[in-house]
């Protein structure tokens, strides 16, 4: 008797296990905030003080871990914390990092004529990477921009 309750609670405790590890599965992965506010929290729960506040819809961030309806974030400056799953969308965009302008071209190359300059900060809509280029949609203005000088393009 006693091993058969040792069984089903071993059995009980693996098939709980399972979920926890399939959550993770899929991470990092790229997201970026849906609404034009996000708590960023210390923890995975209303309960944990508040670290930050993102007021930048469209803002990509790096998912590294789930929690329930939870997600950890890494932001375009390395800052770490919690923020619920439903704010975040799996909608690829990039935000233009560096010091200076990033080029926008009219093809993937470094000699496609130059269509805009965009400056450090600017978050756009991310398409098609290939060769180093990523396809960039700054409000309807599309180009292709250096991928070294989009964070949120490439591998998370």
């Amino acid at each position: 008797m006693f091993k058969r309750c040792a069984i089903a609670i071993l059995a009980t405790i693996s098939g709980m296990a399972a979920p926890v590890a399939a959550q993770d599965a899929d991470v990092p992965y790229w997201a970026s905030i849906r609404v034009d506010e996000l708590n960023m929290r210390v923890g995975p729960s209303p309960t944990y003080h508040i670290a930050w506040v993102f007021r930048r819809a469209d803002l990509p961030l790096r998912v590294l871990r789930r929690k329930e309806g939870w997600r950890l974030v890494e932001d375009p400056d390395g800052d770490r914390g919690w923020v619920v799953a439903r704010f975040l969308t799996r909608s690829r965009t990039a935000i233009v990092s560096g010091k200076e302008p990033a080029p926008l071209r009219e093809t993937g190359e470094e000699s496609g004529r130059l269509l805009w300059k965009v400056a450090p900060g600017v978050v756009g809509k991310l398409g098609q990477c290939e060769s180093g280029w990523c396809r960039f949609d700054v409000g309807g203005r599309v180009g292709w921009a250096p991928q070294d000088r989009l964070w949120g393009a490439g591998n998370p």
